[in-house]
């Protein structure tokens, strides 16, 4: 008579009912187990109002020129999470979304933190029993010589057997706790790489436009320079026609030229390799070039820059939360190590049914099962849990180091880049001065070089020092803008801002 379904199932609820209690235990011991080794605290913040030895000025000085003006420092003001706004280009702002879309090193960056997140994840996966389920078919010729294998004497036979067996490792000390909360630091460390990469690209981004600008601007000016010396030259060449002037004056102006024209092929040089800079930033290869293209007149310096205090500037810094992520991790494995010399039990079973024929496999009397503990301790090793356990601790100190270093650099990367505004200001104030001051001597000298009151080597002088004042200024403008990108970096570039951060799931 063949069996019903219902049966079947009961009769393998019974035959596997004998391995809860064993699980049970082990379960109740995991739950009231401690986890070994040190509970990890963030570090405190630094105990200091300010970045600098002297109190932040209110307003950074300006020059009355285009680029010069004044710089309001907004102490305790937030970043907001896209800041390279705030220099109102519309260029610049697209060419930052398309290079935090398409740049492979940011991607590679978001890879790296998937791959975090599911190693977390496949190391939760051991707090549970692992589960394994078989089924195999046989057929055998057992030889007269040896015993029969099966009961009924029969020689030649099929064997069918289906099995479920289970293992598992109570974390009884904590050591795979200990184990996926360093995985948490480090996705936590990597998650915080990720940001530190996607800040380094726009501000790269923003530096590199700028520079693309000052370039221009210097190719400009140094082609009028170059126009004005031929000018002069045509000039020169008609005066010595009619004997006015000596040859010597002709060839001083030529040599002036040619001069003038030198510094052209450098700048276009790096204009164009500023150009492959920003198409590579932006993902693309030289061949597809960014259809933007960058004048300083197109930027506008911010006027308002906010500095947030000392105190949130460890939370804002990736580097710095990275840093945490990697000193929280050794923690982690300080007790990881000490879970290692510490006894361990397993436990295991395996259910499952035999038979000869496939039909019999639930057949009453054919299954099968087996319940195992076993309690290992390492009795001996020549130290090697000893000195990895001690490792670990040193590895925690090396990483408390690196975070103070890490937190030192910051804060003088914030230090230094206001310090650089200032100097910035200050230098476009002197640039823009000289500059006025060269145009007007040349202007002058060009009027007595007319008049016959000075020699042409005067007029030479005036024209070079007016060429590099121009120069001078122009760099110096570019340098305010530059180094205002570099401050929103130095102070963590407002990540904490955007709509939907990178998060790391918590316990």
């Amino acid at each position: 008579m063949e069996e019903k379904p219902a049966n079947t199932k009961g009769r393998l609820r019974q035959t596997y009912a004998h391995m809860r209690s064993p699980i049970a235990i082990a379960a109740l011991l995991m739950a009231t187990g401690c986890a070994v080794g040190p509970d990890f605290k963030r570090p405190d913040a630094p105990k200091v109002s300010n970045y600098t030895s002297a109190p932040l000025p209110a307003q950074i000085s300006a020059a009355n020129v285009e680029g010069g003006a004044t710089q309001r420092i907004e102490t305790g003001q937030d970043i907001p999470a896209q800041w390279w706004t705030s220099f109102h280009c519309e260029q610049l702002d697209a060419l930052v979304a398309q290079s935090l879309k398409a740049n492979p090193d940011l991607q590679s960056a978001r890879s790296a933190l998937r791959i975090a997140m599911e190693n977390i994840k496949a190391q939760a996966g051991t707090y549970f029993p692992t589960v394994q389920a078989g089924y195999s078919a046989t057929r055998s010729q057992n030889s007269t010589t040896l015993s029969p294998t099966l009961n009924n004497n029969i020689l030649l036979y099929n064997l069918y057997q289906a099995q479920l067996s289970a293992n598992w490792t109570p974390d009884i000390w904590g050591g795979n706790r200990r184990s996926v909360e360093a995985l948490r630091a480090q996705a936590d460390a990597q998650r915080f790489q990720f940001e530190a990469t996607r800040l380094a690209l726009a501000t790269n981004v923003v530096v590199a436009a700028v520079q693309e600008a000052s370039l221009r601007a210097q190719i400009a000016a140094t082609s009028d320079i170059v126009q004005s010396e031929k000018d002069s030259l045509d000039i020169l060449n008609r005066q010595y026609a009619l004997g006015e002037i000596a040859g010597a004056d002709v060839a001083a102006q030529q040599a002036a030229l040619a001069q003038a024209e030198q510094a052209l092929p450098p700048l276009q040089k790096q204009l164009a390799q500023q150009r492959d800079l920003l198409t590579a930033l932006a993902g693309r290869l030289p061949s597809d070039e960014i259809v933007q293209q960058f004048e300083l007149s197109a930027l506008r310096l911010p006027e308002e820059v906010p500095v947030s205090v000392p105190s949130k500037l460890v939370e804002q810094r990736p580097d710095i939360r990275m840093a945490e992520g990697n000193l929280h991790a050794a923690s982690a494995e300080i007790g990881v190590a000490i879970a290692n010399m510490l006894p361990n039990i397993t436990l295991s079973g395996n259910a499952g049914s035999l038979a000869t024929q496939m039909g019999q496999l639930l057949t009453p009397g054919n299954q099968f099962w087996a319940i195992a503990g076993s309690a290992t301790q390492t009795v001996f090793d020549g130290g090697t849990l000893l000195h990895k356990e001690r490792a670990s601790r040193e590895t925690y100190n090396q990483a408390s180091a690196q975070y103070r270093s890490t937190v030192v650099t910051a804060f003088q990367n914030v230090a230094d880049t206001l310090h650089a505004l200032q100097s910035d200001a200050d230098l476009l104030a002197a640039a823009s001065a000289s500059e006025h001051a060269a145009a007007d001597s040349l202007a002058i000298t060009r009027r007595q070089l007319q008049l016959g009151s000075v020699s042409y080597l005067a007029l030479l002088n005036a024209q070079q020092a007016y060429q590099q004042a121009l120069v001078s200024r122009i760099q110096a403008q570019a340098g305010r803008l530059a180094d205002t990108a570099v401050l929103f970096q130095a102070l963590g570039g407002g990540w904490w801002n955007r709509e939907k951060p990178v998060t790391v799931a918590k316990d």
